[in-house]
């Protein structure tokens, strides 16, 4: 008696870890999801190069700045009372896409804040993906995004990137390509809803 109580003793753990190791055999093995990329630098937001409101005066603007003298088709232009005055950034302006913008450009009209222009160049091997990866965000935080064709005025030098406004103000992004150049430029242009106001 006591042998086969000593068999059954045996006999009951062995059945259960065969019934538990089938079970687990059963499962389907579910492939983990694939990583997710890491959250871009905030340098890809466009809204760091607003280093002062729409609107500001020339005296509000937190950094050092010195004229400078833009040129502009005449097809292009409107009126030259409504050409704007624009100042370059003495030293280094916010960083834009993980870079120092080879060119930063504040305008003004009738002495209020209305445009920024921002240049960044980029490695031409990395260039797609940054620009695919800066347009992404842009679009996904915009709330009326529109074609760059339409975010401003065209620059033949240049292909459109993307464009789209966001609280009253448009962006439309260009990227040039010099022939002899390793590196490909973005150029980034801001402007207010209603820059006479």
């Amino acid at each position: 008696m006591s042998y086969a109580l000593l068999h059954v003793r045996w006999a009951v753990p062995a059945v259960t870890a065969i019934m538990l190791a089938a079970c687990a055999a059963s499962k389907p093995q579910i492939a983990p999801p694939p990583p997710q990329p890491p959250p871009l630098d905030a340098s890809y937001d466009w809204h760091v190069l607003l280093i002062a409101p729409f609107g500001s005066a020339l005296k509000d603007i937190p950094l050092a700045v010195h004229e400078v003298l833009v040129f502009r088709d005449e097809a292009h232009s409107a009126s030259p009372v409504d050409d704007p005055e624009c100042y370059a950034v003495s030293g280094t302006g916010p960083r834009f896409l993980t870079r120092s913008p080879s060119s930063y450009l504040l305008c003004f009209n009738h002495g209020k804040l209305s445009r920024i222009e921002a240049t960044v160049r980029l490695p031409q091997n990395q260039s797609a993906q940054i620009v695919a990866d800066a347009c992404a965000l842009w679009r996904k935080n915009a709330h009326a995004p529109i074609s760059a064709a339409s975010a401003g005025p065209e620059r033949s030098e240049g292909s459109a990137a993307c464009g789209g406004a966001d609280g009253g103000i448009a962006y439309a992004a260009h990227i040039e390509r010099e022939p002899n150049e390793e590196d490909t430029q973005l150029t980034i242009q801001l402007d207010a809803a209603d820059p006479a106001s």
